[in-house]
């Protein structure tokens, strides 16, 4: 019954590569595909505009720095806050360190988040807390949600 509605992910042509033995410092910003064998010391953004673009990082590749793109594949190192509006697919080598923000993940068995995971879709939960009516019929005290606990 659910095994036909599943719609298999197709990333779009890489159109850049950058490739083993290369590093590159400073921020990339890209359309399309993007794959890194290298290493790049700096933030990796997709055009805005672009929500089908994709990163995929090897498992030679590194990036120390912050990501925001459409479509995450991983199998590499990144150190830095991980940010896909779409999805994410962590291969058995991926490493991050940092938060990762997703709208959709996949993770193999031996893939690592050492942070955080927060689905895009998430917002803060809503608190049930006393309305302030007592039974005097007294005017009820006005309540604020709570501010989500810092880590």
């Amino acid at each position: 019954m659910f095994g036909n509605s599943k719609k298999k992910f197709r990333s779009p042509r890489i159109t850049t590569v950058i490739g083993s033995g290369t590093e590159i410092e400073g921020d990339i910003t890209f359309k399309n595909g993007l794959h890194v064998d290298g290493v790049i010391k700096g933030n990796v953004f997709s055009d805005p505009d672009d929500n089908a673009a994709t990163l995929t990082l090897s498992e030679q590749g590194t990036i120390d720095g912050n990501v925001k793109v459409g479509n995450v594949m991983l199998n590499g190192t990144v150190v830095g806050d991980v940010v896909a509006a779409n999805r994410v697919e962590l291969a058995p080598k991926a490493r991050i360190t940092g938060t990762l923000t997703y709208a959709m993940l996949e993770m193999a068995m031996g893939a690592e988040v050492n942070g955080k995971l927060i689905h895009a879709t998430e917002q803060d939960p809503l608190q049930l807390a006393y309305d302030g009516k007592k039974e005097s019929g007294e005017e009820p005290v006005e309540t604020v949600p709570s501010e989500p606990a810092k880590q």
